[in-house]
């Protein structure tokens, strides 16, 4: 599919209804009633504290595409991204028909609606579902297998977001969107399944180049069989993980929802429309590792010293507050900030003159004679 159309698509089948990065359940509750009658939509479960878990199916071909969203409650990203792309399906325009010919798709939207609801990444038991592959401890965690064992698919799609410490390698790239076909071994054998995962990968890499050049990464493929996609990999059903990161100024993830759309599109399209045997993993491998070297903020040359300030994420009267803390104060000369402020030599201050320490919630810092705000 060509950028152009790409682009066309997200600007007029956005969901207006979802912004921000706090989605929960109550928000998508409308839009199921809508796309009753585009899609199957099933109540697959219920999470602890009762809230339905829905799935929504589309498609009829053989080629079968299981995906879920929100598994950590506070990875919203892309559960705005999957709504975008179900308002381009329920559009005939005839673009996609080969995607819903040759493809059968199962979307789970919210997995953790306890967690998304509390802005947490854990559920309401506190357990990271993510980690309970194994076990099978959480009815979310059941629910999911259920459904997998259940349509049995041909490729999983596991959506995420992430911090916005990742740089794309050690370069000052903020890795505003990552990929991973998890290891299914503990030698992280490159296997035809994972193969497969990296050629389709691949193709969302060449897509996303084009418009963030060096700003993709790839995640630590250490292997973790609590992991969900570390299981489904080792199930041999190819499996790609998808974080969706910091854009410059984006902390809405609204630029970045663009970039999640789009790989979606080009990934379905890409499956639909070929016959993939992982002959095309190799670029897989050139692509950036995963970094953690950014902070939200950084000061520098305070009388030899670096200042590192990280955003916090609070729910506060049903919004997400950005609260910065002060994380390091040390030579930061390997780090980026998102943003950099210059302290040239002067010490800086907090409200009244006081002190900074690590720890430190701050809304703005004084340095000589200018007071600068720090809070978004």
């Amino acid at each position: 599919m060509q950028l152009e159309t790409l682009i066309s698509l997200f600007k007029t089948h956005k969901e207006q209804t979802l912004f921000g990065r706090y989605i929960h359940h109550e928000m998508i509750v409308s839009l199921l009633k809508k796309f009753e009658e585009n899609f199957v939509i099933h109540n697959v479960g219920q999470s602890v504290n009762d809230i339905p878990i829905y799935s929504i199916r589309l498609g009829v071909g053989p080629k079968k595409i299981l995906m879920w969203s929100q598994m950590h409650g506070n990875e919203s990203t892309t559960t705005k991204a999957i709504f975008d792309v179900l308002n381009v399906f329920s559009d005939e325009n005839g673009l996609l028909d080969a995607v819903l010919e040759e493809c059968s798709i199962v979307i789970i939207p919210i997995l953790n609606p306890d967690g998304a609801k509390a802005y947490t990444r854990f559920n309401a038991n506190a357990v990271d579902l993510n980690r309970d592959a194994q076990n099978l401890s959480q009815p979310e965690s059941v629910i999911l297998r259920s459904v997998f064992e259940d349509f049995q698919p041909d490729f999983c799609f596991n959506l995420h977001g992430q911090r916005t410490i990742f740089s794309a390698g050690r370069k000052p790239k903020s890795a505003t969107v990552s990929f991973l076909a998890p290891a299914q071994d503990e030698d992280r054998s490159v296997t035809t399944t994972r193969k497969i995962a990296m050629d389709v990968i691949v193709e969302m890499n060449e897509n996303l180049q084009a418009q963030i050049k060096d700003q993709v990464g790839i995640y630590d493929d250490g292997f973790n069989i609590n992991c969900v996609g570390d299981t489904f990999q080792a199930s041999n059903v190819p499996t790609i993980l998808f974080e969706a990161g910091h854009f410059a100024n984006d902390y809405d993830r609204e630029q970045t929802r663009e970039f999640i759309f789009q790989s979606l599109l080009v990934s379905l399209e890409y499956i639909a429309t070929t016959d993939i045997k992982g002959d095309h993993y190799k670029s897989y491998v050139e692509i950036p590792r995963n970094e953690k070297t950014f902070y939200d903020i950084v000061i520098r040359d305070t009388s030899g010293l670096d200042i590192a300030i990280q955003f916090q994420e609070k729910l506060i009267d049903g919004e997400i507050k950005f609260v910065p803390k002060i994380e390091k104060i040390c030579d930061l000369s390997d780090f980026h900030g998102h943003k950099e402020l210059y302290a040239n030599g002067h010490q800086v201050f907090g409200e009244n003159n006081t002190t900074i320490e690590v720890g430190s919630e701050i809304d703005f810092v004084r340095i000589g004679n200018e007071k600068f705000l720090l809070k978004l």
